[in-house]
């Protein structure tokens, strides 16, 4: 009996080894504490395209869960739902996923306040909220996240001021709080882009400017000694002082026109964001089609896995059927927007659409959004091009 218990122990010992760290995330009756945070979220959010389907809340293992990316060790890194027409709000447990580097929620229509237990993710580099309806104030949480990157919650209805805590972060390369309504004054953030247009209550760096100086001064009353000024005086005083202000009252109405004009042309250039105007006129001639993110998504069902055709360092490459019956192969490229994303971009488009060779495939199309770069390629039936150069 003490023979066949010893063999029981040393089985239970082997088991612990084999899961390794993976089982930090296991509770004592064998819940997995990752499954439950991502269910959680599942809950609070409405998926009318049903890409959380196979979020299952019986499984022990969430790596192979649509949309979801793991480490080597099986923790979850990565939360990537972008442009997914996505509702409801974003849930407090997510701050319970403490190995996420990435999570990227980008264009879709999350409400409610952005949860402040996310300034427990320690490892996140990337937080892309931008595009949704998220309001409430920037959680002060965010600046505990020292090896945050890429900060992005442009165009949402956030209010208040932007939170000191932000000044902590060393390691930041881009923070865009663009087209919300925030408030006050700005602190010193080091951050190689820092972009707040089109919040119209910002005040300035809190070195250098305050928010009085974005409004006139109040007129004060003189004191009584000087009550006894002549008439001529006083009447010129007046004269000035109507002068003065309908001249400060014209310029700000020229002031606010002009931002409104330039905000609106602002917005229309949205769709090619941070690609430079020599790009822009590069892409958009010639005999390259230009298909809309729409498009390609109903053409490879939701860039669903089932039409995965091949992974490479810079995105997913999916079987597409566009609508008039033409196979396609769509390579969605993978952070486009962090360190090289955009010059993979710009190379792979400038490079392969000019080149004409038997071998070769011809790049036929592309798509660019602010938050999107995909490459439309002929699908090729037989086999990758590997193979058909060997053959």
């Amino acid at each position: 009996m003490e023979i066949k218990n010893l063999m029981l122990f040393r089985l239970g010992l082997l088991i612990l080894a084999l899961n390794g760290v993976s089982s930090a995330t296991l509770s004592p009756t064998g819940i997995n504490y990752e499954v439950v945070a991502l269910m959680a979220i599942k809950s609070n959010l409405h998926d009318p395209y049903n890409v959380l389907e196979n979020w299952d809340s019986n499984s022990v293992d969430p790596c192979s869960w649509r949309m979801v990316t793991c480490t080597a060790d099986g923790y979850v890194s990565a939360l990537g739902l972008p442009s997914q027409s996505l509702s409801g709000t974003l849930s407090t447990s997510i701050g319970n996923l403490s190995y996420l580097q990435s999570v990227l929620l980008q264009n879709n229509a999350i409400s409610g306040s952005i949860p402040a237990t996310i300034g427990k993710l320690e490892k996140l580099v990337t937080l892309d909220l931008s595009n949704n309806t998220f309001s409430g104030e920037i959680p002060a949480s965010l600046g505990d996240l020292t090896n945050l990157n890429y900060l992005r919650l442009n165009n949402n209805s956030l209010t208040g001021a932007c939170p000191d805590s932000l000044s902590k972060i060393g390691g930041l390369t881009l923070v865009d709080l663009s087209y919300n309504n925030l408030s006050g004054s700005l602190p010193k953030i080091s951050a190689r882009t820092f972009k707040v247009v089109g919040n119209p209550l910002i005040c300035g760096p809190k070195a250098s400017n305050n928010c009085s100086a974005f409004f006139p001064e109040p007129l004060s009353l003189p004191p009584d000694g000087l009550k006894a000024q002549s008439d001529s005086g006083s009447k010129g005083h007046h004269v000035a002082v109507a002068f003065g202000a309908s001249f400060g009252a014209a310029f700000f109405i020229i002031l606010f026109l002009g931002l409104l004009v330039w905000w609106r042309y602002r917005r229309n250039q949205q769709i090619f964001f941070d690609v430079n105007e020599q790009y822009v006129l590069e892409v958009c001639l010639g005999h390259l089609k230009r298909y809309t993110f729409k498009e390609l998504r109903a053409a490879t069902d939701h860039f669903n896995s089932k039409n995965i055709l091949g992974r490479g360092g810079f995105g997913i490459v999916y079987k597409g059927l566009l609508s008039d019956g033409t196979l396609v192969a769509v390579k969605r490229l993978k952070d486009y927007n962090i360190a090289g994303g955009e010059i993979q971009f710009q190379t792979e488009v400038e490079t392969i659409s000019l080149a004409v060779h038997r071998n070769l495939l011809r790049l036929s199309g592309f798509c660019t959004t602010e938050n999107e770069r995909l490459l439309v390629y002929p699908y090729m039936p037989n086999g990758s091009v590997a193979s058909r150069l060997r053959g």
